[in-house]
């Protein structure tokens, strides 16, 4: 099968999740079918990344959309009936690169990732369509409206329609609709978001395994530092949890590890020489291999936590809040710790470093939990089937 593959991003390197997903099922699904992998890329491109990829996939091309070309289409997003993001990653050059692909290439099926590029072949009706909304990028919008400043609000808010609007829509135009966990699918506003296809995340087991290695640093966390709900955690982390902590255990270390921290993550190590801030790392498994406790107390955002699975797999025992275990389904006290306040959070933390033995329960279940419920393979083959599944039925 001919298989046409729109992303948002180049996904390679691994550092932020929408890559992290892509690029494990397209090389999976690479090795049964012709896979065409077209990106978009707001950012220059290494060449190596690319080098890479054509390794994986039949053929690849990267459309670059100039700065310029964003702050213009961006300008008239505010009188747009599309989304932002939609708008954002929209124009008009790439446009026709896709449809000059989809006329020379001819694929059989077109797989895209987010609503960020279903624009491109919405109405395509001439060919069978798999969107992978990944998260629900509403419910992500919708929080982050709560704690934005106020003069942000209205926009946020108005953002969060569209995107309701939008996914309703794209809902409607997509063969098959697949999405990351139950927990996102029930924040599509959809009726028949029941039918949509649950796609969970996998670890590679085989890459993300306990190391022996002496610990540095008390606590860690890691993740796309220019993230939105990835900030709220670490600064909920340091000014809410980490002085309840401290209170008991003076010298406790934080290490703060992900791709493009903001001014205000850097800032913390400048702040406290008991903080860490590391920046892109080129093995994040050194990183967890660091700490003894992972701790991601996440308000806001939706999705799967791929930190949460890559810190289990590496064995380190995890301290996360229920909204993003919902998604990841570890059992509370076993696999790992659930705070709902900064007091619970310092609580688990003070227990999990004064008993050497929880730490280790709480390491060994949770990466006998991810090795048994997270699988890459399992994930791309439940892919394949309904592709295939959806392809058959359209000839």
């Amino acid at each position: 099968m001919k298989l046409l593959v729109l992303l948002s991003r180049v996904p390679y390197p691994l550092e932020k999740g929408d890559k992290l997903r892509a690029y494990h099922l397209i090389t999976r699904l690479a090795r049964k079918h012709e896979v065409y992998l077209f990106c978009l890329s707001d950012t220059p491109t290494d060449p190596a990344h690319v080098e890479h990829l054509r390794g994986l996939c039949a053929h690849i091309e990267v459309v670059h959309l100039p700065r310029w070309r964003i702050i213009l289409k961006l300008l008239t997003a505010l009188f747009a009936r599309l989304p932002v993001q939609v708008v954002y990653f929209h124009h008009r050059h790439a446009q026709r690169r896709i449809d000059a692909v989809i006329d020379s290439f001819r694929p059989d099926h077109i797989m895209c990732q987010l609503v960020r590029t279903t624009e491109y072949v919405r109405h395509r009706f001439d060919l069978p369509k798999t969107l992978d909304y990944m998260d629900t990028l509403s419910k992500g919008m919708e929080r982050r409206t709560e704690t934005a400043p106020f003069y942000l609000r209205p926009i946020f808010r108005m953002e969060t329609r569209r995107l309701i609007r939008y996914e309703n829509l794209m809902f409607d135009q997509f063969d098959n609709r697949v999405i990351i966990s139950a927990q996102d699918r029930d924040y599509i506003y959809h009726p028949l978001r029941d039918t949509m296809a649950v796609l969970p995340n996998g670890v590679d087991t085989g890459h993300f395994h306990p190391m022996p290695q002496e610990p540095h640093y008390d606590l860690l966390f890691t993740g796309n530092m220019n993230y939105p709900p990835n900030i709220d955690s670490v600064l909920y982390l340091v000014n809410r949890v980490l002085p309840i902590v401290r209170r008991k255990r003076p010298q406790t270390s934080l290490l703060i590890s992900g791709v493009d921290p903001t001014a205000r993550v850097r800032d913390l190590a400048r702040q406290d020489p008991l903080i860490t801030v590391t920046g892109w790392v080129r093995d994040i498994r050194i990183s967890y291999a660091s700490a003894r406790i992972f701790a991601a107390p996440m308000q806001i955002g939706t999705g799967l936590q791929n930190k949460l699975l890559e810190a289990m797999a590496m064995g380190i025992p995890c301290i996360t809040s229920a909204l993003a275990n919902n998604a990841v389904g570890a059992r509370p006290n076993e696999e790992v710790l659930i705070g709902e306040n900064p007091e619970q959070y310092a609580a688990h933390i003070l227990d999990l470093l004064e008993d050497p033995a929880l730490r280790q329960r709480i390491a060994t279940n949770g990466n006998r939990f991810v090795r048994t419920q997270f699988d890459w393979d399992v994930a791309a083959g439940k892919l394949d089937t309904l592709i295939t599944e959806a392809t058959a039925a359209g000839q």
